[in-house]
């Protein structure tokens, strides 16, 4: 980076030595101490009012990437635009280095140096926060992608992967000593633990069926086993199950029978009529008919 700053200084120097008149640099007091106080004030001055400049679009770019969460596409070559600006400003307004004075060179330098590590400083803040929301957007596409049957796990980290470094390398400054590979490497951490917990639960909901499907094998052999233990104690039973319901007339009296696997039932109840008052003692009909008989009849196959 310094020897990024060196070249484009040198570069600019013939420029800002035509366009400005001689200073007052030029002749050095006995001592030099004076003189490269004076030099160092004023390469500050030229650096602060360059500074607030820069900050302003800083400001401008921190309010849409903070306030609103949105990720600006051309934040790295914004940075890098800005960066520029200011040193070039730098090299035309600031001072010219007297050539008999060592100090006041290497306060410029350092000035120099200074000037782009203060405008850096925001700017690296800014792309570490965009490569949080690239890597939550990141996140949010491989889990959209694990929920389609024919993708698998792999696939979609690949894909979230990809993504996520193609738009975190448009982020990044040209010539900076910024790097997304600590977000890149939370992210593939993040999504291996996704893709193990996901094989957990799946191997446990294989599990379960597995234990379902013995226990119903189970049960049913214990069903047959029941079956067979009734036809060795009662013989065949019939397919047939049947069943009858009847009320004496004029009584409150109901007789219930039932066929079933072979075996018969009979139950006598007394239940009272309660239409009665309302059809007459004898309901719809007198004796035995459709008003006070009930049958039903279940064919197992």
């Amino acid at each position: 980076m310094v020897l990024r700053i060196l070249l484009l200084t040198t570069s600019l120097f013939g420029i800002s030595s035509a366009l400005r008149q001689p200073s007052s640099w030029g002749v050095v007091p006995r001592g030099g101490s004076s003189l490269d106080s004076g030099f160092a004030a004023a390469c500050d001055e030229v650096k602060n009012n360059i500074i607030e400049k820069a900050n302003k679009q800083i400001e401008e770019m921190r309010r849409t990437i903070i306030d609103e969460s949105e990720v600006l596409s051309t934040f790295g070559s914004d940075a890098d635009t800005i960066c520029n600006s200011a040193l070039e400003e730098f090299a035309l307004t600031a001072p010219i280095v007297p050539s008999d004075s060592p100090q006041a060179a290497s306060t410029y330098d350092k000035k120099l140096t200074e000037l782009e590590s203060s405008l850096d400083a925001p700017l690296h803040v800014l792309y570490l926060q965009q490569l949080a929301l690239l890597r939550e957007k990141a996140l949010s596409q491989y889990r959209a992608s694990t929920k389609v049957a024919e993708t698998s796990d792999y696939d979609a980290m690949l894909r979230a992967d990809s993504g996520f470094a193609r738009e975190a390398g448009s982020l990044t400054r040209e010539g900076s000593d910024w790097t997304y590979a600590a977000e890149q490497s939370h992210l593939q951490s993040i999504m291996n633990d996704v893709a193990a917990t996901r094989k957990k639960l799946v191997d446990v909901q294989m599990k379960n069926s597995e234990k379902q499907a013995t226990a119903m094998a189970f049960l049913q052999q214990q069903q047959q086993m029941i079956q067979q233990l009734q036809m060795q104690l009662y013989g065949q039973s019939s397919p047939w199950n049947a069943g009858m319901a009847y009320r004496i007339p004029d009584t409150n009296f109901n007789l219930q029978g039932t066929y079933q696997q072979g075996r018969a039932n009979l139950q006598l109840s007394c239940v009272p009529d309660e239409y009665a008052p309302l059809l007459g003692a004898n309901g719809f009909t007198n004796g035995v008919g459709p008003g006070n008989l009930g049958l039903s009849l279940n064919l197992s196959v």
